[in-house]
């Protein structure tokens, strides 16, 4: 017979409204096996949600001296700052209560735009403009800088999997340095690159709290997060940990181009791969970290189409990477094991390795001929600036997507591809100016490259 009485009542909804505190409790690590666990709390009416997020090492701690242990400290104070905002944007709370003592005035001004432009994406999509932006408390201007970590003359190289940080390996080899890879997780496509690559690779793992899937269900606020600047945090705990004075980052110019203006700020995609942060971040390790360790994007001179070209002459890595995010999801019910086919990222990949490789091989790489697919029109001519802004992805600026255009018409190969034979024909492409043209595949100035690199901001291997 089946049980008397009433059902059990169901879960209640978050209600992120009733937030009124995000608090950073403490931060804990476990040097034996080389653990860290980062507190957030979240607190309101009648709300208290403890969360703890857990980053594994790959080993012990051990054997790194004072000066060293103390910078990995001052890192792991940071990424707990910095990783904070997977949790903060479950309610966007009004108020923000540090654990500890309040950090430099300049680490603050890195956390504020963090957790303001960072965010703005999952502000705009769930129509958040009323939401209040967080303002970190500090303790006013820095004290005495800490001393040299003593860390040798070696370049760290996050990957993950795509051909950007494939071709920023190959250009930090050119430089005469053979670097350490890096990853968060151990995705096939960051296997087969380290193999390929036959470098060492670092990899770490990082376990969001399962309770935050649970409240995204329940009616939390989600949304994109400036994973970028979480990766940069791991990357210079792995080079305090493996002894790297150089964390060498594969972040392009496009990235610094926001999709669209919205409440008068800019939505960014790719606000922790732009060059605003790439300053910030590189500020605070040298003035709050370590002195000797440097930060930097080897690529940021770069188009993503002037970064394609290189990589279309790296056969060997062709079916060694994915640039396809869905593969990359958190949520592992929603994850691809490869190319999707049928996303802005597939799309733009193929738009900007069409004009370099040759449409076998664009094919084989992605596994379709989406050049020549009238259903993806829609999608390219996003890619291209003519039905809309720019995707909300992790793609390149509309002038180079017109420019990648341009150059496949004129190819005997892919011009009477269905897609590209559509968009040829638009106006904004067929009128595009020649200087358009150079311009996409020609460098900045904007970029922090180092003496030893700076052929780089001239010429890609």
């Amino acid at each position: 017979m089946p049980p008397s009485g009433p059902p059990p009542a169901a879960a209640p909804a978050f209600a992120p409204d009733r937030v009124r505190r995000f608090r950073f409790l403490a931060w804990d690590l476990d040097p034996g096996v080389g653990r860290i666990d980062l507190g957030y709390a979240l607190e309101g009416r009648g709300v208290r949600e403890e969360l703890h997020e857990v980053v594994e090492l790959g080993g012990p701690v051990a054997g790194l001296g004072a000066a060293r242990e103390a910078a990995l400290h001052r890192a792991i104070r940071l990424l707990h700052l910095v990783a904070g905002v997977s949790y903060y944007k479950t309610s966007f709370a009004p108020e923000v209560e540090l654990g500890g003592e309040a950090p430099a005035q300049e680490v603050a001004g890195l956390l504020d735009r963090l957790y303001d432009r960072g965010l703005a994406e999952c502000r705009y999509v769930n129509r958040l403009a009323a939401r209040p932006r967080p303002i970190f408390p500090h303790r006013g201007p820095a004290g005495p800088a800490p001393g040299p970590a003593g860390l040798p003359a070696r370049p760290l190289v996050p990957v993950g999997g795509g051909k950007d940080s494939i071709v920023a390996l190959e250009a930090v080899r050119g430089c005469g340095a053979e670097p350490l890879l890096f990853s968060v997780g151990d995705a096939p496509s960051v296997r087969r690159t380290a193999e390929v690559s036959g470098l060492p690779l670092v990899s770490f793992r990082r376990t969001l709290d399962p309770r935050l899937l649970e409240l995204n269900r329940s009616g939390a606020i989600n949304g994109h997060v400036p994973v970028t600047a979480v990766v940069s945090c791991l990357a210079v705990i792995a080079a305090l940990m493996r002894g790297a004075s150089r964390v060498v980052m594969a972040c392009e110019r496009s990235a610094s181009v926001g999709s669209l203006r919205w409440e008068g700020g800019e939505v960014n995609h790719q606000y922790s791969k732009g060059w605003e942060f790439e300053r910030d971040f590189a500020a605070v390790v040298g003035h709050h970290i370590a002195p000797d360790l440097a930060y930097f994007s080897l690529l940021r001179p770069w188009s993503e189409l002037a970064i394609a070209r290189s990589f279309a002459h790296m056969p060997r890595y062709h079916h060694a990477f994915v640039s396809c995010n869905r593969a990359f999801l958190i949520d592992s019910d929603r994850r691809t094991p490869s190319w999707c086919g049928d996303c802005p990222k597939c799309r733009f990949v193929s738009l900007a390795l069409a004009p370099f490789a040759g449409r076998d091989r664009v094919r084989d790489i992605v596994g379709r001929d989406l050049l020549d697919d009238p259903r993806q029109l829609a999608g390219f001519r996003d890619l291209c600036g003519l039905g809309g802004a720019k995707p909300l992805e992790c793609v390149g600026e509309v002038e180079e997507a017109r420019a990648a255009v341009r150059l496949l018409a004129r190819s005997p190969e892919w011009r009477e591809a269905a897609v590209v034979r559509a968009l040829a024909e638009e106006a904004p492409i067929r009128d595009l100016p020649e200087r358009t043209v150079a311009w996409a595949l020609s460098p900045s100035s904007e970029h922090a490259l180092p003496e030893s690199c700076a052929h780089l901001a001239r010429e890609l291997p």
